[in-house]
């Protein structure tokens, strides 16, 4: 994992930094050791006949404080996260919210955003469309509530140790800066005699191999992400430690389209088609990763999906034959040659693919020249977001099961997490009319086309999907291979630990 950026739910935006809230925090629905959005704070709830009104009833409840958990608290947290003063990139994964958008680009207040605290324990959340996937929504750390009365006190330092007050299962103790977070248990948590581990420990890791043997030395009992190449090696060495599988993810590249050569839709397209994605899917990742032809990965509930990049299944020759035509008509040649940069972050596999891509684009021609460099994750991303790269390597890991997740970062609302600044008006149009869609089969068709747009003038080129590549300790139980690749630490224990419970020690 990175270091976290922020532990405050509406500043952080990484699944590293996931991992760490939604230990601490329980939104109206959580997650299950499988991964699925089960309910959370929320006891019940009724939905309107239009989809469009969800009443919430909350669990009795209370932060680590003492203080009750109220439906003012998830009141004040969503109007704070989408406040424009707030500064928080994930805001636009709320939209669906009524006003939400508006309220978010300061057209309106925080106020007239569609969430209401009807009383102590009842919520009310008003839609722009029908969301199906509204509990996934909801399980994501965006909706969690924060302690309005400690984030009134202390502003943006609630979040320091010792101000922080959770509802989840832990509570921070200490955050030292590219060493470790420590979280300890939260006696308050309402299912508190569920949990078993009483600290957590979460470490930054940039050297995945050094990782690797900390977990195979017993310094480490998890690490969510390991080194492709070296998977045959760990199978052979400790074989039931290592946990690979599906994993809702792309990995991608990002073109900035507002600065030159990136805004002419021929030249992302050549440096698109250029990728050998079946030699990086086969040859450097080697750990069950599918070479990409669509932005929305397989296996999304109800969408069949079919989009797909057009040269999909052209040989590669012919399309670096196809990409040196297209940036030829777009006026490069030996007498202007193409430069550009490839950022990457530091993190995982990323930093072995850089030298293939820049071969890749090498072999376009000989004045195709694209230099690669690596930048610590953090502030890649923060780059991605502010518009400051050129070429940007990117990966997306669904928030929740539905194909709107991943297309909505194609969305000209969606800036800052639309990295690209892509903008297309019949995709927006699309996109728009599929959230208002109630039949789930012509909602699919509406997205696929608009995935199709997305795919064609090519503001992201799709390289693979990912797999879950992980390194459990066996001694480490209750851990649910899953498709999201959540796994909260509330659901763990270990077997010592269960043993000695058993015996009534």
């Amino acid at each position: 994992m990175a270091e976290p950026f922020s532990l405050d739910p509406h500043k952080a935006s990484g699944t590293w930094e996931n991992d760490i809230i939604g230990d601490m925090f329980i939104g109206l629905f959580t997650e299950d050791a499988e991964g699925e959005p089960v309910p959370g704070m929320a006891e019940s709830w009724e939905v309107s006949d239009d989809g469009l009104t969800w009443t919430f009833r909350l669990r009795e409840a209370s932060w680590s404080d003492g203080e009750p958990v109220k439906a003012h608290d998830f009141e004040y947290a969503l109007r704070r996260i989408l406040d424009p003063a707030t500064l928080a990139n994930y805001a636009s994964l709320l939209y669906p919210i009524k006003n939400a958008e508006a309220v978010n680009k300061g057209d309106l207040t925080p106020e007239e955003l569609g969430v209401r605290a009807v009383d102590d324990l009842t919520l009310e959340i008003e839609l722009e469309f029908p969301a199906p996937y509204l509990p996934g929504l909801l399980a994501h750390y965006t909706t969690f509530p924060v302690p309005m009365h400690v984030v009134e006190q202390y502003g943006d330092a609630w979040v320091q140790p010792a101000y922080i007050e959770t509802n989840g299962a832990y509570k921070l103790v200490r955050w030292r800066a590219n060493d470790y977070v420590h979280l300890t248990r939260n006696e308050t948590f309402y299912a508190n005699e569920d949990v078993c581990i009483d600290d957590v420990f979460f470490y930054p890791t940039v050297d995945v191999q050094a990782a690797e043997r900390r977990v195979r030395n017993g310094e480490l009992d998890v690490i969510t992400d390991v080194a492709g190449q070296n998977l045959e090696f760990l199978r052979e060495q400790v074989p039931e430690y290592v946990r690979v599988h599906a994993y809702l993810g792309t990995r991608y590249l990002a073109y900035n389209t507002q600065i030159a050569p990136l805004d002419d839709e021929r030249v992302r397209q050549a440096l698109s088609m250029a990728v050998d994605t079946h030699f990086i899917a086969e040859e450097i990742l080697r750990d069950g990763s599918m070479p990409a032809c669509s932005f929305v990965p397989p296996g999304v509930a109800d969408y069949p999906g079919g989009a797909s990049v057009p040269w999909c299944d052209v040989p590669i020759e012919a399309r670096r034959d196809e990409a040196r035509r297209l940036l030829e008509e777009a006026g490069f040649g030996p007498q202007n040659p193409l430069e550009l940069e490839y950022t990457f972050r530091a993190t995982g596999d990323n930093p072995r693919i850089a030298p293939v891509l820049q071969r890749d684009w090498a072999e376009i021609a000989d004045w195709a020249d694209i230099s690669i460099a690596q930048i610590e994750t953090q502030i890649h991303y923060s780059n991605l977001r502010a518009g400051d790269y050129e070429i940007g390597d990117g990966a997306w890991i669904g928030d929740y099961n539905d194909a709107y997740n991943f297309l909505f970062l194609g969305e000209s609302t969606s800036v800052p997490m639309n990295y690209s600044r892509w903008s297309n008006d019949e995709y927006d149009a699309l996109i728009r009319q599929a959230n208002r869609e109630l039949d789930s089969s012509e909602r699919a068709e509406l997205l696929s086309e608009a995935e199709s747009i997305l795919l064609e003038e090519a503001p992201y080129a799709p390289v693979t999907f990912y797999v879950n590549k992980a390194l459990v300790n066996p001694r480490v139980t209750g851990w649910e291979d899953n498709v999201v690749h959540i796994h909260r630490t509330r659901y763990l224990c270990f077997s010592d630990v269960e043993q000695a419970n058993a015996a009534g020690e």
